[in-house]
């Protein structure tokens, strides 16, 4: 708990009281590419900075879009990196102070019981959890791709980092954050934390874009997700899964954070 030292000026003394002011219990991680309008959003719809920490690591040398967010946002913490989504969260958790990190997608949109739900695997002795997918679309197969997750996380144990991954910050730290990899960083990590306690499987939703899925097909890009989920528990290295990562037409950026 920090400590704010207020000092009240009387007519004839100066009088000296000092305040005890709660220290944030989360802070969230944001790595972003190119994702002002997202991330516009997303701010919005946290709690106040005392509650909860908010940084957001920018993977792209120039974004007049981010700039202005900068200008408009002077309680977030900006972070500049390299792109690449393992390097730009394992930048960010360097300047966390909070007990737990909270990995987000600058296009999800958390629920508003997601801090309650730390609260609650904080209190249950969890590492580490993640929270229910939720796709922002109307559309029957979205219904379907999330019921597959709450699946795969449920028999496999691996979540995604579209879910948010929430683990304690020292725990984070001696793990050695995320493995430098270009594909399967989460998932990785989400392994590594089954190992070390109670990983809590929230069924609170995180809300994310489903402009993805309709970019590249819903069928398509869930099958392609499939196969590199496959290889990935068959043992086949990252560095030769991301060659079978398909580059469709406008999504050249997903590999890049």
């Amino acid at each position: 708990m920090a400590r704010d030292r207020r000092v009240f000026r009387g007519p004839d003394r100066v009088a000296t009281d000092v305040v005890a002011v709660a220290a944030p219990v989360v802070s969230v991680v944001i790595p972003v590419l190119h994702d002002a309008a997202a991330l516009t959003t997303l701010l919005t719809q946290l709690p106040s900075r005392a509650v909860c920490q908010v940084i957001v690591v920018n993977g792209a040398s120039e974004d007049a879009g981010i700039d202005r967010l900068r200008c408009s946002e002077p309680d977030v913490v900006w972070v500049q990196s390299e792109p690449g989504r393992a390097l730009q969260m394992n930048a960010g958790a360097e300047k966390a102070t909070a007990e737990w990190l909270l990995f987000l997608h600058a296009d999800a949109l958390p629920d508003s019981r997601w801090l309650d739900e730390i609260h609650r695997a904080s209190a249950i002795g969890a590492v580490g959890g993640c929270f229910a997918l939720g796709i922002a679309s109307a559309r029957w197969p979205a219904r379907v791709i999330e019921t597959a997750v709450r699946w795969r996380v449920r028999w496999l144990g691996i979540a995604y980092g579209d879910q948010g991954l929430f683990l304690r910050r020292e725990l984070f730290r001696q793990l050695g954050g995320y493995a430098s990899i270009p594909l399967m960083e989460d998932a990785d990590l989400v392994r590594r934390l089954h190992r070390q306690g109670r990983f809590y499987r929230s069924r609170v939703q995180i809300l994310v874009s489903a402009r993805r899925w309709e970019r590249d097909g819903w069928w398509r890009r869930s099958a392609s997700n499939l196969r590199i989920l496959f290889w990935y528990l068959a043992g086949c290295p990252p560095d030769q899964l991301v060659k079978l990562y398909p580059v469709w037409k406008g999504n050249s950026s997903d590999l890049a954070r």
